[in-house]
């Protein structure tokens, strides 16, 4: 009990005592924040990490549509359904039954 007396009547500790106790549940960056913006840290990173995976695959498959020919052709078809003049095109369309 004496110890207990002699710690809390030292001016420094409480004011020590109540500084953490203020940084860690009242200040704008408490320990909840911190965890919290910290998960948010790392989802965003994994977001980075998949995009810039996603960009290398885009730009592998623009560079080997404009290197081949045939290839940009049979895109454009499919995709802009472009055609020769001379040439009709028929869309089929799956429905969609269950």
């Amino acid at each position: 009990m004496e110890l207990f007396k002699r710690i809390f009547s030292n001016f420094y500790i409480i004011i020590g005592v109540v500084f953490l106790v203020w940084l860690t549940f009242f200040d704008s960056n408490d320990l909840y924040t911190q965890i919290k913006q910290t998960a948010k840290l790392k989802g965003l990173e994994d977001e980075k990490e998949f995009y810039v995976e996603k960009i290398a695959e885009v730009k592998a498959d623009r560079e080997e549509l404009l290197s081949d020919d045939e290839l940009l052709e049979k895109f454009a078809r499919e995709n802009y359904l472009m055609k020769k003049p001379t040439e009709d095109i028929y869309v089929i369309v799956a429905s969609d039954e269950d």
